[in-house]
């Protein structure tokens, strides 16, 4: 049939680069789709048509002109069935009917003959399309959802731990009654304390002024200066732009003196109305071996302006003082609200253990809305059987192909209680009163208020038994007396966009703690001036939603960048360093494939305990 192939692409004027590869390459496309070299060659006629090619056939062009194959049998397939649901892959499901044995029997994964067949088609299509070459290079392949074999396989630890292991293909199939016997094996019900401070359900935003930016800025530097006087370590604060021989410290904020990313020449610091009238003096940090700064950053200054027109750094002080809590700079009233504000779910208890589960959305692979990345995580919850389990949106994404198209038959908010609360409450009814589920909202949830910092999802605790919760985002809770705080800004990536920094400790390697060390040293979840385009921040809400008052024992930041488990010291100035374990879950379900989550088992201090990167 090989020679067929040939045959018609030579009759029809064309001239193949590579014969042997295409020919094979169109030989196999004939078999999956059952085409004719007729019917194969006319298709080409259509694709080169449409690209503008010229007559000579080349194997970089074979990936493009497989999709193009596929597009066809699916507009065939749609005309034929016009009631078909056209959510996943259910068109697909019809353009192969071979009869095998399912291979991987897996939670809500498609069980009949036509589903598993359209899953090896589409498993088969995509490694053809990884096979071919473009340039001489691999094209990047996609292993569906479905199909991916390393399930539940560990990609990092931290302190690693003999119970955090890879979950074995027959685990799937663990007897009935042994599931039983583990699910009435008791378990330790943990504490919950969560700050339901801000911002509350239902509240106003995108009202705020510019007063409401002024106080923002104004309340972070001096919030900052008067935690380095009262450490007493530093002197008096002065303004950083009176001309002075004598060296002077300063707290101010870095700016950038025009539009765009920050350069190292020029550099401006922006100093309090209260302490030289809000005024901006030009920064020269010359003479500083080691910084790292960004936008918005508020340091303190040791250096001298002999002109009047620059500051002269010569030590850069990014940390506030640890001994030092924020909280104690509020007024007595403001304390206690805040107190008051800390609702608790269980008393708390001694142990400061705890073991949870992370992760952070989307939850649905972009070819579907089946959730089946959320199906698969509930169901190694299950058998893991964690305190719990903290769950980071996107929930209902914004940015899936299916929401932007509008073809959701169902409202956001009914597909977010069908599909997300639903299978939550099946799961803490299987898992019994001790488990607990919380969840964080996104900006980008298209069932949620579009602010940042943003309220909790509008859901009623005692309707789930207690047992499901939310909280703002950003937002902190602790459970156990394990305090763990949580933001699903990417602040991480949008910091290493707008970073500078002159050999930075660790370089490279510890570029991601470096990022994430910035989020404790600002005691802010959101350190960032001007905030990212796609960050809706709302001043006149962000100055007690963003504050870290104290540095928490877990930190959570899921982003697109790498994902980590790493321990964060900080180190203030003669002071014991404080460590936190930092962690990037990742996401759970990465375009038509899976990701990733973490597990973590906590005790008693971050060195003691143990955490694994897992692959969903």
């Amino acid at each position: 049939m090989e020679e067929e192939i040939k045959a018609e692409f030579t009759r029809s004027g064309y001239i193949l680069d590579d014969e042997e590869e295409i020919c094979k390459q169109c030989l196999t496309f004939c078999i999956q789709y059952k085409l004719s070299p007729s019917d194969l060659v006319s298709s080409w006629d259509v694709y080169s048509l449409n690209r503008g090619l010229e007559l000579m056939v080349q194997t970089a062009h074979m990936g493009a002109f497989l999709q193009q194959l596929q597009n066809e049998q699916r507009d065939k397939v749609i005309a034929r069935e016009s009631s078909l649901h056209m959510y996943s892959n259910d068109v697909a499901m019809l353009l192969n009917d071979e009869d095998e044995d399912v291979k991987d029997g897996i939670l809500d994964t498609p069980t009949d003959k036509s589903a598993r067949a359209t899953e090896e088609l589409f498993d088969s299509a995509q490694k053809m399309r990884g096979s071919l070459f473009a340039s001489g290079k691999h094209l990047e392949s996609v292993t569906p959802f479905g199909q991916r074999k390393n399930k539940f396989v560990v990609q990092s630890t931290l302190n690693e731990h003999p119970n955090i292991q890879t979950i074995k293909e027959e685990h799937d199939h663990a007897n009935s009654e042994d599931d039983i016997i583990k699910r009435v094996q008791p378990n330790k019900r943990c504490s919950l304390l969560i700050n339901k401070s801000h911002p509350k359900p239902g509240c106003r935003f995108m009202y705020d002024r510019i007063e409401d930016k002024f106080n923002f800025l104004e309340n972070c530097i001096n919030n900052h200066a008067t935690t380095f006087v009262s450490s007493g370590r530093y002197e008096e604060i002065m303004d950083p732009s009176i001309a002075s021989q004598k060296s002077v410290f300063s707290v101010g904020m870095i700016c950038c003196e025009e539009e765009g990313r920050l350069k190292e020449k020029p550099i401006l610091l922006q100093s309090s109305v209260e302490h030289s009238g809000g005024q901006r003096v030009r920064l020269d940090l010359q003479k500083l071996n080691q910084f790292s700064i960004f936008p918005g950053q508020v340091v303190g200054i040791e250096g001298h302006n002999p002109s009047g027109h620059c500051l002269i750094a010569s030590k850069i002080v990014d940390c506030v003082p640890l001994s030092v809590s924020l909280n104690d700079n509020l007024p007595p009233g403001k304390k206690q609200a805040m107190d008051k504000d800390l609702h608790s779910i269980v008393p708390s208890q001694e142990s400061r253990e705890l073991s949870l589960i992370v992760a952070a959305g989307p939850f649905t692979t972009t070819d579907n809305l089946l959730f089946e990345p959320l199906s698969e995580l509930l169901a190694y919850a299950q058998r893991k059987q964690p305190q719990l389990l903290v769950l980071l949106g996107p929930f209902i994404d914004s940015d899936h192909p299916e929401i932007k198209k509008g073809s959701v038959h169902l409202t956001f908010d009914e597909m977010f209680h069908l599909q997300i609360l639903g299978k939550l409450q099946d799961y803490v009814e299987y898992m019994g009163s001790t488990a607990r589920v919380i969840l964080m909202p996104s900006v980008r949830d298209a069932n949620h208020d579009f602010v940042f910092p943003q309220p909790a999802f509008d859901i009623q605790p005692i309707d789930f038994n207690y047992q499901i919760h939310s909280v703002s985002n950003p937002g902190i809770f602790s459970a156990n007396e394990v305090k763990v705080a949580c933001c699903t800004v990417d602040i991480l990536k949008q910091l290493s966009a707008e970073e500078i920094s002159r050999n930075p400790r660790g370089g490279s390697k510890q570029r991601m703690t470096n990022l994430a060390n910035h989020i404790l040293k600002q005691r802010s979840f959101y350190p960032l001036y001007p905030p990212a385009e796609e960050v809706p921040l709302d001043f006149s809400l962000a100055w007690e939603a963003l504050h870290i008052s104290s540095v928490p024992d877990i930190l959570i930041l899921p982003s697109d960048l790498a994902h980590f488990v790493k321990i964060l010291s900080i180190e203030g100035e003669s002071e014991e360093p404080v460590k936190c374990i930092c962690v990037n879950p990742g996401k759970l379900a990465r375009g038509e494939g899976g990701g990733f989550f973490v597990e973590i088992n906590y005790k008693e201090n971050p060195d003691l305990a143990s955490a694994s990167v897992i692959r969903i």
